[in-house]
């Protein structure tokens, strides 16, 4: 999958909560100034192009929906950034986003209890 932009970024995560979306419905969700009509429109063909958005014609014009759901882009995503910045490394990943976020002593046993919690289930 082709990385996306901020903008067709933003457009998705709007089709993924909405399930299906007219290119109407994207604008009136996203933050003022609204983008024009063609300008959205051209973004949703982009998506289309790269393969994550399907269109289907509804009488004279065309609804989008979600070619990828939301969990598998985000885990490709994750996945590429723990390659692409701590060496495909899940513990410097998450030591430097604990420090990043300023973790207090609370929240840092909480992470632990939770990885404990959800790797017992995988066991």
């Amino acid at each position: 999958m082709e990385k996306l932009t901020k903008r067709e970024d933003q457009i998705m995560q709007i089709v993924w909560q909405l399930k299906t979306a007219f290119i109407r419905d994207i604008i009136e969700r996203l933050p003022e100034p609204k983008p024009h009509y063609n300008s959205v429109a051209t973004i949703v063909k982009i998506l289309v192009k790269k393969g994550v958005l399907k269109s289907e014609l509804i009488g004279n014009t065309h609804q989008y929906s979600p070619v990828i759901d939301f969990e598998s882009y985000r885990d490709k995503n994750l996945t590429n950034i723990k390659k692409k910045f701590f060496g495909n490394s899940f513990p410097k990943m998450m030591a430097y986003f604990a420090k990043e976020e300023n973790l207090s002593e609370e929240e840092l046993s909480d992470l632990v209890e939770l990885i404990k919690s959800n790797k017992s289930k995988k066991s």
